[in-house]
């Protein structure tokens, strides 16, 4: 894991909390933070990525050359070089 040192300011009851967290958890103080913000960026990741396709569903719903493909049988797109 390649880290990098940064420094945060905390909340006083930010702090008790997440120091409490480590604690019970017998971790470090850090690695509980880390932890929170590799979960905060993976739901605003899936966030973005749910919102994108939000704004494609018109296209979708009305533009039937984009469903095209999803009518294919999975097995046949997938093993049909096999029958090469």
């Amino acid at each position: 894991m390649d880290l990098h040192r940064t420094q945060i300011l905390l909340e006083k009851t930010q702090h008790q909390i997440l120091t409490t967290i480590a604690e019970e958890e017998n971790r470090s103080l850090s690695e509980v933070v880390r932890e929170m913000i590799e979960r905060e960026l993976r739901y605003r990741q899936r966030r973005q990525i749910l919102l994108a396709a939000r704004e494609l569903r018109a296209d979708y719903k009305t533009d039937p050359s984009l469903t095209d493909f999803t009518a294919l049988d999975s097995d046949d797109f997938l093993f049909a070089d096999d029958e090469l």
